[in-house]
């Protein structure tokens, strides 16, 4: 395809003999005399690139740096008759594609082009990757995230809490930071902590701070999570994991809005709390793991976060952001074979397992079109197991009808006990729940 460039030189030699080089290496120019003229074509053309001419004047710095600004996809090189080192840093920190100083010989205009035609469509992908993770970074389409989502937005300017359960990988954080975001707290602090990541001996003073010399190893004051988070949004991870003993504290944090420093008074702040788990608390509670009391009262809206094998439709959109994230060349791609393998694999590591083997297979492919041999062997393999436990008729068989079954006949062989289902099917007790509450499943 003919490269379709617009050129800004006010001086009319010159932009006869920019025109020539350009028609020379094959591009389809269109020439402007001014600003304005400039300007209204852009807006109303579809370019591949820009070229504008720059003599070192205040006002050509203040327009070209207008010009990446306005549009950043858009690749713009720069010729310079002059320019100041000052302001090429100016310029190319600005995001313009190239910055050439005089001579504009043919070879060096026409390797300018090359670049800019291979990097346009990149900065086109980038640029919408960015505007994507800033309108909402949660990258989906399926009905059951959609829905989700609506739920999500629809808490985010309340001051409850939240408990997102889910199994791991599935992007318990990146949801918690979506409520934030979406909510009137958006321009506080985000503060996360991971209950399981510390020792309980610290955890209580990395929650709640504490004072110097309150226990050995104190030598000053510090500032735990809740001080920390005050105005925001302090997010729990792993909060199944927090000990029994620290629960009764983190309760009156919650009811309360206030807290003791280890070996401090007191203090008071405005915290909403958001916290996280991929187990199943409500057997924890059976088995005194967990406070009931504490379970209400940070599970006032909770939320289930499907597992990747439940929203197969948001694989290749998730395959596409993570070659943007991993900024992949312009051309490479999946194969149909490739797509229809990441589809029907039952991704037990959720999200986080399907951005890894992407990673992986950019890193070792032999090609740009990503093929079934540079699946990771853990992967690929699956396509060739035969312990199948399923005969499906040749007319097809419905996804959800064969969950359904699936969930009925393991309650029935463990006599309806939820917990030894749960158990059986190896998955979490509160998704085993979900499904029940889904398929509407009652004991006969």
């Amino acid at each position: 395809r003919e490269l379709r460039a617009i050129t800004l030189c006010k001086d009319t030699k010159l932009r006869l003999l920019l025109q020539e080089r350009l028609e020379a290496c094959g591009a389809n120019a269109s020439p402007c005399e001014d600003e304005g003229h400039f300007l209204s074509l852009l807006k109303q053309g579809n370019f591949d690139v820009a070229l504008t001419v720059f003599g070192r004047h205040e006002a050509d710095l203040k327009f070209v740096l207008g010009l990446c600004e306005a549009h950043p996809a858009l690749p713009i090189l720069v010729l310079a008759i002059e320019c100041s080192i000052e302001d090429a840093v100016k310029i190319m920190q600005a995001g313009a594609e190239d910055l050439i100083l005089e001579p504009w010989d043919e070879d060096t205009i026409k390797g300018a082009l090359e670049r800019a035609s291979l990097n346009f469509p990149l900065r086109k992908r980038r640029i919408g990757a960015r505007r994507r993770k800033k309108d909402r970074e949660i990258i989906c389409k399926s009905p059951s995230m959609l829905k989700l989502l609506e739920i999500a937005r629809n808490v985010a300017p309340s001051k409850a809490s939240v408990l997102i359960q889910g199994e791991s990988g599935t992007g318990k954080e990146l949801l918690a930071r979506y409520i934030h975001q979406e909510s009137d707290r958006s321009g506080g602090p985000f503060v996360a902590i991971n209950c399981a990541s510390l020792p309980d001996t610290l955890l209580e003073s990395e929650l709640f701070g504490h004072l110097k010399g309150s226990f050995t190893g104190a030598i000053k004051d510090r500032k735990g999570k809740f001080s920390l988070a005050d105005g925001g949004t302090l997010f729990l991870d792993e909060i199944g994991e927090l000990p029994i003993d620290l629960q009764p504290k983190l309760l009156r944090a919650l009811q309360e809005q206030a807290f003791e420093p280890v070996g401090g008074t007191t203090e008071r702040v405005d915290v909403r709390v958001v916290a996280a788990t991929n187990r199943d608390l409500e057997a924890a509670m059976l088995n005194g793991e967990f406070r009931e009391d504490l379970y209400y009262r940070l599970a006032v809206v909770p939320i289930e976060l499907p597992p990747l094998r439940e929203r197969r439709d948001d694989i290749p959109l998730l395959l596409d952001f993570f070659l943007q994230k991993h900024h992949a060349d312009v051309g490479v791609c999946f194969s149909p074979a490739v797509l229809a393998h990441l589809q029907s694999y039952a991704w037990p590591g959720n999200v986080r397992e399907l951005e890894n083997v992407v990673e992986q297979m950019l890193i070792l492919r032999q090609d740009d079109c990503l093929r079934i041999d540079d699946l990771p062997a853990r992967i690929s393999r699956k396509s060739t197991m035969s312990h199948a436990v399923l005969n499906l008729p040749d007319e097809g068989y419905s996804l959800e009808d064969l969950e359904q079954e699936a969930v009925t006949q393991a309650l029935q062989r463990c006599s309806w006990n939820k917990s030894k289902a749960a158990e059986f099917l190896r998955i979490p007790r509160h998704t085993l729940l979900y499904r029940l509450e889904k398929y509407d499943i009652r004991q006969n």
